[in-house]
């Protein structure tokens, strides 16, 4: 297994950055990143002016994986996380849905032991893992680490965690696959701007899914699947969702348009991922037991 050490990260995704690796599809590898402030708060006196905030949200790669070609789907299963021992928040003036309200910049650094992130003396909460920053080159220019779309990016998404399996459209050769930005912590939405930021490692397979053309990024685990949508509103996230599930579900069962619509509305849930990037995310969830009654394993029966 290869391992993409975090050393030199790139800041937006663009088909014109230099693969750091190569690996054949099917193939396993590691990736160590930084915190979504690339390591850069140490201590709760942290200003936001001491901050490089042109270093926010680094991303570790990209990785070149072979035979991945424009208008095929580039699918990563996501095996493990690690992460560190220590995370950070941040809030301050017009940062998040709150924005408008606080005054100044508030850091906190939270430590991290076993299975709690501990808040305050009064206040821990469950660690939950999760990769905010994930993707693939886009079809034009290029777009900053910080901003999510049909590539990936900044999806913040807490489903994107181990055991999950994530299919990316391909737009260039190659398709040029980075992460970061991982927490321990985050709620749907990240209205304050920021989850438990923290560096960590991840293992992921990089296949190659032949024959099955994507607009929108996937997730599968367990439970279903689901589409991200990111939009400039959470109205037209929502319905681009729900109207390419409905279009990408429709051929694999035996349903009316208006039977699978009224099957979406009975068992689909629109769902908040993040509201504080310069694009909203969506998603649109399926639950496995719709798909399991129509056999429906679309991306499995493609891969290469």
């Amino acid at each position: 297994m290869k391992t993409l050490q975090k050393g030199k990260p790139f800041y937006a995704f663009s088909k014109e950055n230099e693969a750091k690796v190569h690996v054949r599809t099917g193939e396993r590898v590691a990736i160590e990143t930084y915190d979504c402030f690339e390591d850069q708060i140490q201590s709760e006196s942290t200003t936001m002016q001491q901050l490089d905030w042109d270093r926010v949200n680094p991303a570790t790669g990209p990785v070149y994986v072979e035979g991945a070609e424009q208008g095929d789907v580039l699918a990563v299963t996501i095996h493990s996380i690690d992460i560190g021992a220590q995370g950070v928040m941040v809030t301050g003036p017009d940062l998040g849905v709150m924005g408008h309200r606080v005054d100044s910049f508030s850091v906190k650094v939270l430590p991290i032991e076993g299975d709690k992130v501990t808040f305050s003396t009064s206040l821990q909460f469950p660690v939950q893992k999760m990769i905010g920053v994930i993707g693939v080159a886009p079809e034009g220019e290029p777009v900053n680490n910080g901003t999510p779309g049909a590539h990936g990016g900044n999806l913040d998404t807490t489903l994107m965690t181990e055991g999950a399996t994530v299919y990316f459209p391909v737009f260039t050769e190659g398709a040029l696959f980075g992460l970061g930005d991982f927490h321990a912590a985050m709620g749907d939405g990240e209205i304050g701007v920021s989850g438990v930021e923290v560096p960590g490692k991840v293992e992921v397979t990089l296949d190659v899914v032949k024959e099955q053309p994507i607009r929108y990024p996937f997730l599968q685990n367990d439970e279903g699947l689901a589409i991200l949508v990111s939009k400039h509103t959470l109205d037209e996230a929502v319905k681009v969702a729900v109207e390419e599930m409905i279009d990408f579900l429709h051929p694999h069962t035996d349903l009316s348009l208006a039977e699978l619509t009224m099957a979406m509305s009975a068992v689909g849930h629109t769902q908040i991922s993040q509201v504080v990037d310069p694009l909203v995310t969506c998603r649109f969830f399926v639950p496995s037991s719709f798909l399991e009654a129509f056999n429906c394993t679309p991306f499995a029966q493609n891969k290469n």
